[in-house]
């Protein structure tokens, strides 16, 4: 396990920036003491710097994962959020969207949202824009890429789509052997 470098911490906010925009700083320092990031098997963890000074004591071949996986670095360097960061977005996410409760299975099982499933959106909202996606009961489900903004969602026909799917819940199930 290692820091990450300058080049992966970049490409990791810059991502988490499109959902959580500033708020990143929240993430690290919390008010419950300080958190970091660290790499391991190309794979970014997110956790408290005591579990870091625990886990210094594990062989590196040994340890399976520490803290919460963030997401991982594909082989072209670039970075893709696991639906385990979902917790950690969900509560300082700057756009969100909520979908129908007909909608939210489709959504579970990996379909982007349509605009007949679409609830409420944050104004807004720009295209290709990171969201959260809630249920109407506020639980959050998973996220996305909105593919139209705010201003064009009311103008759309029913079967267009709204919100292009990235991760939701459903993965727990669905790839529970490629998540740790």
């Amino acid at each position: 396990m290692r820091p990450l470098t300058e080049e992966e911490t970049k490409t990791m906010f810059e991502k988490l920036s499109k959902y959580i925009g500033e708020n990143i700083k929240l993430l690290v320092d919390r008010p419950d003491g300080t958190y970091c990031f660290r790499l391991h098997n190309d794979r970014v963890y997110y956790m408290s710097e005591k579990i870091l000074k625990l886990a210094t004591n594990i062989a590196r071949q040994k340890l399976v994962s520490v803290g919460t996986c963030f997401g991982k670095f594909t082989k072209t360097s670039k970075f893709r959020l696991h639906i385990t960061a979902l917790d950690f977005l969900a509560p300082y996410a700057k756009f969100k969207v909520w979908v129908k409760p007909g909608a939210e299975q489709s959504f579970v099982y990996g379909n982007h949202v349509l605009k007949s499933g679409l609830g409420r959106i944050t104004e807004n909202t720009m295209q290709y824009q990171g969201v959260v996606v809630y249920s109407m009961a506020d639980v959050p489900l998973g996220f996305g890429v909105a593919a139209k903004s705010t201003q064009e969602c009311r103008r759309v026909d029913p079967m267009s789509i709204v919100v292009f799917h990235q991760a939701d819940v459903g993965e727990f199930i669905r790839n529970e052997d490629s998540l740790t």
